[in-house]
């Protein structure tokens, strides 16, 4: 049976445990999620003056991260659908920017994105793309707003690759996990039970680098961190596509 991923369903299910988010993120990764953002961000750093763009951008972490990176310097947006994320984004960003406008956030969905074509030098998402309901395209669109020769990013969740850590993780992902995170968010979405069922799911490895590939991007390849936990993919736009 597969995941439910409704626009209406993944809206409502965020926004019920926007409160505890952050909380929940660092604490079930004992603060990993930090580290993956950082590395990402090093990875794939801004390069010149064009605005960069985070879809699916949650509580903004990783926005800020590429806006601290540039100093401030690079405009930076984060966009999501979900209105409760947006307000304690919007919050990150008021203590970071000191009322500066390069740090913004908007309300939209990943799958019809604002924006003309080729405007960002990075398009990223950072554990988002699996949520969006249609991912070939949420992916077109990134690609769509990248500009010719700019980069698109995904920070996702994976499943380690070694028999026994991929036992051990499997285990913690599917039953301490949805437990603490359902406890402590007491959302009626059960949405610490669907992170699970979306990352596995979800297309990992080569199967989501062809389907990069398939959207316009090119010089794709994809870093494993933590023993595979969480993989960092990267495609080149080389070519305008409309």
């Amino acid at each position: 049976m597969n995941v439910d991923k409704s626009e209406a369903r993944i809206r409502r299910m965020f926004g019920q445990v926007s409160l505890h988010y952050d909380f929940l993120n660092h604490m079930l990764s004992a603060g990993t999620d930090l580290y993956w953002r950082w590395r990402t961000v090093q990875l794939v750093p801004p390069n010149g003056e064009a605005p960069i763009l985070d879809v699916c951008t949650g509580t903004g972490d990783l926005a800020i991260a590429y806006w601290k990176k540039s100093s401030g310097r690079v405009p930076v947006v984060g966009t999501d659908f979900t209105h409760e994320m947006l307000e304690l984004a919007n919050r990150k960003a008021a203590k970071h920017n000191g009322g500066v406008t390069s740090l913004t956030f908007l309300e939209a969905d990943t799958q019809r994105l604002p924006f003309a074509h080729n405007q960002f030098q990075i398009v990223s998402a950072a554990f988002g793309l699996r949520n969006v309901t249609n991912t070939t395209l949420g992916l077109q669109e990134m690609t769509r707003v990248c500009q010719p020769g700019g980069r698109v990013v995904v920070l996702e969740f994976s499943m380690p690759n070694n028999p026994i850590l991929g036992l051990l993780y499997r285990w913690y992902f599917r039953n301490i996990l949805p437990r603490i995170g359902q406890f402590v968010s007491c959302n009626q979405e059960s949405a610490y039970n669907y992170l699970p069922q979306s990352v596995s799911e979800f297309s990992q490895g080569e199967v989501l680098s062809e389907t990069m590939r398939e959207c316009g991007l090119s010089d794709i390849w994809h870093k494993s961190l933590t023993f595979g936990v969480a993989v960092i993919y990267c495609g080149v736009k080389l070519t305008v596509k409309q």
